[in-house]
């Protein structure tokens, strides 16, 4: 058994840890508060812009445009968004196997825009080629600084240098749930519902006024950096939830880990005052 002393130490560097990360809960918690109501904000909107692009681009016809078909190249961009700071349990760890368990990519072939120190420490570590390191735009993200992004990727794209645009990010759900979802970009897909809307007969060719080129081109940037923006948000709630959660686990580890110490320690004080009175009463013994 451990000494009374060796004990004590210990339960004290636990209280003082379990200090910690009941402040780091209470900070987690403020900001998921605010970060969840910008979500809320602004998940209608982007959930209606995704749809309703797919949905126009589904019906574009024979219109050839340098947005809505793959290039030749075989390089993939994606954007990975992560956190940069550790804490918060699976978080970070889960985007990155979005990416890194992916069996019909081959790293050679992917250029990693990383929003966030931890994905770039990672994918780093794993021999990622990494386009661009953005560890400033997860910690305020602005709509300008994504439209900036958005014509980085486009203009890859429209050269011919990537075939296709990714985005790896975590969907808020709520406080104890975060979903990792990897999605495409570009070339646009049809998704479930549009292919719904196909099959019960909207079918219509879309007409553009302004020319239909002109009219891409105004939509696809718009609908690109819409995405990124709205999957920041959601990631910045998301972080800050799994944050809040796993300080949370910590601080009741810790209390579970300081009643055992507590335990531990009054056994051992127990043991130490009855070999005392065990050695008095011997020692009053002897004497008499």
């Amino acid at each position: 058994m451990a000494s009374m002393r060796d004990i004590k130490r210990r339960k004290t560097s636990i209280q003082g840890t379990q200090q910690i990360t009941k402040a780091m809960k209470l900070v987690s918690t403020v900001k998921l508060q605010r970060a969840r109501s910008n979500a809320d904000k602004t998940k209608v909107y982007f959930d209606t812009m995704r749809r309703t692009v797919s949905s126009i681009l589904s019906r574009v016809g024979s219109i050839r445009h340098r947005y809505l078909q793959a290039g030749d190249s075989t390089r993939k961009a994606v954007v990975v968004i992560t956190s940069n700071r550790g804490l918060a349990g699976g978080y970070n760890s889960n985007v990155i196997k979005l990416v890194t368990r992916n069996e019909a990519w081959s790293k050679e072939e992917l250029d990693i825009y990383a929003i966030g120190n931890k994905g770039r420490e990672a994918f780093t570590r794993y021999g990622y080629t990494i386009k661009e390191d953005l560890p400033d735009m997860i910690e305020a993200p602005t709509y300008k600084e994504v439209s900036a992004l958005t014509e980085r990727l486009l203009a890859s794209f429209a050269a011919g240098e990537i075939g296709e645009i990714h985005l790896a990010y975590t969907f808020f759900k709520n406080t104890v749930t975060q979903e990792p979802r990897l999605i495409k970009l570009l070339p646009v897909e049809v998704g479930e519902e549009e292919e719904q809307e196909e099959t019960q007969g909207a079918t219509a060719i879309m007409n553009f006024e302004p020319q239909d080129e002109e009219a891409i081109d105004l939509i696809v940037p718009k609908y690109v950096s819409s995405l990124l923006y709205g999957a920041l948000i959601e990631a910045v709630a998301s972080e800050n939830g799994a944050r809040m959660q796993a300080m949370d686990n910590a601080t009741s580890n810790a209390e579970e880990m300081i009643d055992d110490l507590s335990l531990l320690y009054n056994r051992a004080r127990q043991s130490s005052i009855t070999q005392e009175l065990t050695e008095i009463i011997a020692g009053a013994e002897a004497i008499s």
